[in-house]
């Protein structure tokens, strides 16, 4: 999923673009893809682009009469700045004075959205609520960390409590604040939370940088949640940038988590639930185990 790093690349790429354009027409290729009625789509057609914000994960397109259109990438929803046909993942097309943009998702799942609001208080109805840690003073984080308690990984990535954090920024926050995914954030010290603040300044402000200054050369088309420059995410089986470590993960509901074992779970290996349950005294706690069992196996094939 389209992460803060990569609304704002897509927020340059557009008030690049759109801002002071017309919108000529829209083109929904999906009939679900729009989720509301009021305000009208009609509303908008004819209408100037006045602003581009984040909303969390959201992108909204402000227009002149007030009317705000947001944009709900999801997992697999991306943006491009091309004259092209639609196809099957196409869910909407937007010609505006200067140019078309179109709105796609990847798979069958169709989770991606459009909205329209009225206003900055109908806009206000679909903010998440979670506070920006960039702007967040170190107390409001903690507070906010732990309100609830939670692993780092759930809070992290709860729209809720922080906005624009999602999984794959999230295992690059914990690996760079040396924390366990699974850690509860009842159990952190004073000093691990300020290590937990400061390295999701750091990792979002890095990748933030990193990423505009790709979209100030072209329209940002191949957003992905896998770059070669990440440390953990999406590196299983690869050495830890840090320490050597061979990168571990799990995988629970329709995420992952990432990690090292040496920087972040003192050597331990975290289990999926339903794969610990099912190893139950078999499942290996630390490297060295899993190394054994390695060896066992292929000594028996």
């Amino acid at each position: 999923m389209p992460e803060l790093p990569d609304i704002l690349a897509y927020i340059d790429a557009l008030e690049d673009r759109i801002i002071g354009e017309t919108l000529l027409d829209i083109t929904f290729h999906n009939p679900f893809v729009l989720r509301t009625v009021q305000p009208s789509v009609t509303e908008i057609k004819g209408r100037k682009v006045l602003g581009v914000r984040r909303l969390g994960k959201r992108i909204a397109l402000e227009f002149d009469n007030g009317v705000f259109l947001i944009i709900h990438l999801m997992i697999a929803g991306r943006l491009h700045w091309r004259d092209s046909k639609p196809n099957k993942q196409t869910l909407a097309s937007f010609v505006f004075s200067n140019g078309k943009l179109m709105f796609t998702e990847a798979g069958s799942q169709k989770r991606a959205s459009i909205y329209l609001a009225q206003g900055h208080a109908g806009l206000k109805e679909h903010d998440p609520g979670g506070i920006e840690v960039m702007e967040s003073g170190f107390e409001e984080f903690r507070d906010a960390l732990t309100s609830e308690n939670h692993t780092l990984k759930r809070s992290l990535t709860d729209p809720h409590i922080f906005s624009g954090i999602g999984n794959a920024y999230s295992d690059e926050i914990l690996h760079e604040a040396r924390l366990s995914p699974m850690q509860l954030t009842s159990r952190l010290s004073d000093e691990e939370i300020r290590r937990l603040y400061e390295a999701v300044r750091s990792t979002l402000a890095l990748w933030s940088e990193r990423l505009r200054a790709e979209a100030k050369k072209a329209f940002p088309e191949k957003v992905t949640a896998f770059r070669p420059e990440m440390a953990v995410h999406g590196k299983y089986g690869q050495p830890c940038p840090r320490c050597g470590t061979p990168i571990q993960r799990i995988s629970y509901a329709q995420n992952e988590a990432n990690y090292c074992p040496k920087c972040q779970t003192a050597g331990k290996l975290l289990a999926d639930r339903a794969l610990s349950r099912l190893l139950k005294k078999d499942w290996p706690k630390t490297l060295e185990e899993m190394e054994r069992h390695k060896a066992v196996r292929g000594k028996s094939t």
